[in-house]
């Protein structure tokens, strides 16, 4: 199945959805991609592939009966079954009590989430790109593992108000793991772009063995609470559980860290150090995503999320955004916090003792109400003294919320784009005081 069309002829099989539908409200959605990948470990390529792929989706309601059904043929015959199908599970289902209507009629200003050269990259590309990490890595006695993703596509969006939007899209991921072949010493990179001109595969691995060089032979540290410096991929981890809690109606009903106890929103409140802005934009250069919400249909909007440590915006969806009688914009794409203008070599030189660390994972909640989450560093986790990286640690559990990561910071550095295809964000190193390692762990 071919992964792409254009505009005129996604619009074209859009209208002839809508027309064939008897349903009270219809909506479609056209997606395509073409996504290619390679993947290596222990310094040999185990897997390349390319898939293309193009979906359908109806879905229509009779009052607030709903009902949806989806396809990958585009022939008439296929799209008069796709829509009867749709009209059939809707006859069926029971009414839905937080129904809301189809987004009404409106323009969607586009945003730069193509680049014709992501679009470009084909098999030697890929294996380029896995040929010099593994490369480097043999010549530094370290076995590398890593997977290259490359994606483009597109997403078109309809329904019977008038409704209609078309927009490509494009991405790269990289990640690579470099260790050393007595498993003592470990290295890790992450990076995202839209637009592959932006990535360097050569910095990126060489990054990770650099970290796995250095991180042999690492030395026990008393758990506690430590100035920390965390990488953008670290904080990223954390601050991805409090950036997806703004739900509005979490707060409302009392389910979340925004909920004021007796009732109410923290909505206007001071709740960070007041260096921390973050806000969403689809037209960020660093971070564009499309300019609408594909669940909701509705545009998206500039919006300030923070400003100044003080909570200036939530999310709403239709539903909640009717019954509280306001007007919302579509959930946002991207999450965008400012960073400083300091490297991280900057950040560790102005440190006179703390602990780096380039990655956090298996991070899970302990307490939605705080945002307390528990995880582990891994990867490259290193003791500083006097502006310098003395020597490599071993690794810590940590219990931490990033709502007090935000209210302790010290200093911010430069921004790193993370995330593809769902959420991007972009963030920024950041030096934290009093995180808090409750314990050791022998994972390298």
């Amino acid at each position: 199945m071919k992964a792409k069309i254009t505009q005129e002829q996604a619009k074209l099989i859009c209208d002839k959805v809508l027309a064939l539908s008897k349903a009270d409200e219809c909506r479609v959605s056209i997606q395509g991609s073409r996504t290619g990948n390679i993947r290596y470990a222990q310094n040999s390529v185990s897997t390349a592939g390319l898939n293309e792929d193009m979906q359908i989706n109806v879905s229509v309601a009779f009052g607030k009966r709903q009902g949806t059904a989806s396809l990958n043929e585009f022939d008439d015959k296929s799209l008069e079954k796709l829509v009867r199908r749709a009209e059939d599970v809707a006859r069926l289902a029971p009414e839905n009590p937080e129904f809301t209507p189809a987004a009404g009629k409106q323009q969607f200003k586009a945003s730069n989430t193509f680049a014709k050269t992501t679009a470009a990259i084909d098999p030697e590309f890929r294996a380029q790109v896995a040929a010099h990490s593994i490369e480097e890595s043999r010549k530094s006695k370290l076995q590398a593992a890593g997977f290259f993703i490359d994606s483009s596509g597109f997403e078109a969006i309809a329904n019977s108000n008038g409704v209609f939007g078309y927009q490509e899209s494009t991405n790269v991921d990289f990640t690579v793991t470099t260790r050393t072949e007595d498993g003592r010493g470990s290295g890790w990179v992450v990076r995202s772009a839209n637009d592959v001109s932006l990535f360097d595969p050569r910095e990126a691995s060489n990054v990770a063995i650099e970290k796995a060089l250095r991180s042999v032979d690492a030395k026990a540290l008393e758990p506690g609470r430590y100035t920390v410096i965390l990488e953008p991929a670290a904080s990223s981890d954390i601050l991805s559980f409090m950036f997806g809690a703004f739900d509005a109606r979490q707060a409302d009903e009392g389910r979340s860290f925004l909920a004021k106890k007796g009732g109410g929103t923290r909505l206007g409140e001071k709740l960070f150090d007041e260096q921390v802005n973050v806000w969403a934009d689809p037209w960020d250069k660093d971070a564009p995503v499309r300019p609408w919400d594909s669940g909701s249909m509705q545009a998206r909007e500039r919006q300030s999320i923070i400003k100044d440590g003080k909570i200036e915006s939530l999310e709403y969806s239709p539903f909640w955004a009717n019954k509280k009688g306001i007007k919302a914009p579509g959930r946002n794409g991207n999450v965008i916090m400012a960073g400083g203008s300091k490297s991280l070599a900057e950040l560790i030189a102005s440190t006179k003792k703390g602990v780096l660390v380039t990655r956090t994972w298996y991070i899970r909640s302990v307490d939605p109400q705080s945002v307390l989450v528990t995880g582990l560093t891994r990867d490259g986790t290193f003791y500083i003294e006097n502006g310098k990286l003395m020597y490599p640690i071993k690794n810590f559990r940590f219990n931490e919320s990033p709502v007090t990561m935000l209210n302790n910071i010290e200093e911010l550095g430069r921004t790193q784009v993370m995330g593809g295809g769902g959420r991007r964000a972009v963030v920024p190193a950041m030096k934290v005081r009093d995180f808090n390692f409750t314990s050791l762990s022998d994972a390298v």
